[in-house]
């Protein structure tokens, strides 16, 4: 594929994340006239932050030119400070490619070889080892990038099948060459937003799987449930005017389609008006779309940007800040809130499926309850998750601590409000896998009835998986495996719109 800076879109950061075509660059003529004023100010007298100075708090400390090139590297060592476990493999991937893209837009003085060293490292499925935890969120996600930047140049470690190794040792393997800095190069390299950015791209690109997943099990849930499609009349939605609420109501409108579960019970049904967990999927679900569908626009714009400091510009270096990372963090968190509420009402209609009064099936989806508990404790593990999903959604932007002794005294916490994203995916993949066992267990009470061509297809592929239990058994297997098939996506509503 080939990278045309400031010009990547959602469908090719997919490509990125999942690894699956090489990168290349063509056009490099941006680099070399950035990068050759650099090195004018390097071997001028003129104080330059960092090109002849120290950092942050350090910036009016003047370095010698005979050691402007250990200055680069010593920030490098001295910023590699993170803790906790590894970046993924996919957030990893993400960010050596926008980092490249960044640079390779000339605003950041870097020479070629900084470029092709990351596009190099990329290529050869080179995955710099990268503690998860320690970065603000502003003056760049130093220390994630400084792992990274310290891999590259083989001091630092890799992850080789999820095993920490020495990087230069998985350098020489794969016949890379450690990169080896210039002026500049190694601020460049940790200053921006790279990580933030990753870690919340890949978990949109995860929740776009789980949101098409929610919407077929909500449909499930609603025919086991003997509900009523009416709520989901196009007309009700075009009045209200939301596109996402709109888009959804359609997706239910074709996932129900043909139902004769919901034929069975259209005439004379006593229920006058479903639960809002029923009733409200589409201004729920829609609502969540629209939300993750802006997060999509922050995040792409900023995966496309220049974000370290200073810049570069024709004649000149200018300092600024777009190293603070507040729209990937105000971004994070609105997503945040979409992936908590997709699990909140998921786990409403799980709580209706198990309560006779509602549903009309067996207590707890049992047929002998009480001798059989059902999904009595399944309900509770979703409630569990659904309320650990509501302190998680707490939004992390409005959080700051000043950091390098007040000079940096407004931080983001943009890289935690990313990160916490994906333990809220996986919290809401198990209530959705939960949901789904409930619904088909809840159709298999209305055999010999049939559901429509979709939900009977997504029932299937369930059952290939999980086989229906009429008796108490060991369920958290089956939780797991309905997890895996949620997070996989080989239960995605047919049709369902992409947050981006």
């Amino acid at each position: 594929m080939q990278l045309q800076p400031g010009h990547l879109t959602l469908a090719q950061l997919r490509v990125i994340a999942d690894g699956t075509e090489t990168l290349t660059l063509t056009d490099w003529s941006a680099l070399d006239a950035s990068a050759a004023l650099v090195a004018a100010a390097a071997a001028g007298d003129a104080p330059v932050y960092g090109v002849n100075t120290g950092f942050g708090k350090l910036a009016s400390t003047r370095i010698a030119k005979d050691q402007l090139a250990a200055l680069q590297l010593n920030l490098i060592r001295s910023h590699s400070v993170g803790v906790g476990a590894p970046m993924s493999p996919p957030v990893v991937r993400l960010m050596l490619a926008t980092k490249a893209a960044s640079l390779a837009r000339g605003y950041s003085g870097v020479r070629r070889e900084v470029v092709q060293s990351l596009l190099d490292a990329f290529n050869a499925g080179f995955v710099p080892y990268i503690p998860a935890q320690g970065s603000v969120g502003a003056s760049g996600d130093l220390a994630p990038l400084s792992h990274m930047t310290l891999a590259l140049m083989g001091e630092g470690e890799a992850l080789v099948d999820g095993q920490r190794r020495p990087a230069l040792a998985e350098l020489q393997r794969l016949g890379l060459k450690p990169l080896t800095l210039a002026a500049k190069e190694g601020l460049a390299l940790i200053n921006g937003t790279q990580a933030s950015t990753a870690l919340a791209l890949h978990a949109l690109l995860r929740f776009d799987t789980l949101f098409a997943t929610a919407l077929a099990a909500g449909a499930m849930t609603l025919d086991a449930a003997r509900g009523s499609d009416g709520p989901f009349d196009p007309r009700i939605h075009a009045v209200r005017g939301q596109p996402g609420q709109i888009e959804t109501a359609a997706v239910y409108r074709e996932l129900l389609a043909g139902s004769a579960i919901r034929q069975s019970h259209k005439e004379g049904d006593e229920r006058v008006q479903d639960p809002y967990c029923l009733r409200c999927q589409p201004q729920v679900m829609g609502a969540c779309l629209d939300q993750a569908r802006h997060a999509a626009e922050v995040l792409v714009r900023e995966a496309n940007a220049v974000t370290d400091n200073p810049l570069v510009f024709d004649d000149c270096m200018v300092s600024g800040g777009n190293f603070h990372a507040e729209p990937v963090a105000l971004a994070a968190d609105g997503l945040a809130l979409a992936i908590a509420e997709v699990g909140a009402i998921a786990e409403r209609r799980i709580a209706m499926l198990i309560d006779p009064g509602i549903s009309r099936l067996p207590p707890f989806l049992t047929a002998d309850a009480g001798l059989h508990s059902g999904f009595m404790i399944a309900h509770v593990t979703a409630a569990a998750l659904a309320s650990e999903n509501k302190s998680l959604a707490h939004p992390a932007s409005v959080d700051s601590l000043p950091t390098s002794a007040n000079q940096e005294d407004h931080v983001s916490m943009a890289t935690f409000a990313a990160r916490r994203l994906h333990a809220m995916i996986d919290n809401t993949a198990h209530i959705v896998a939960i949901e789904l066992l409930a619904a088909a267990q809840g159709i298999d009470f209305l055999r010999p009835l049939r559901s429509s061509a979709p939900v009977e297809a997504l029932y299937e592929r369930l059952r290939q998986d999980c086989a229906s239990h009429p008796a108490d058994h060991y369920l958290a297997p089956d939780i797991e495996r309905a997890a895996a098939l949620v997070q996989g996506g080989a239960l995605q509503a047919p049709g369902a719109p992409h947050v981006g």
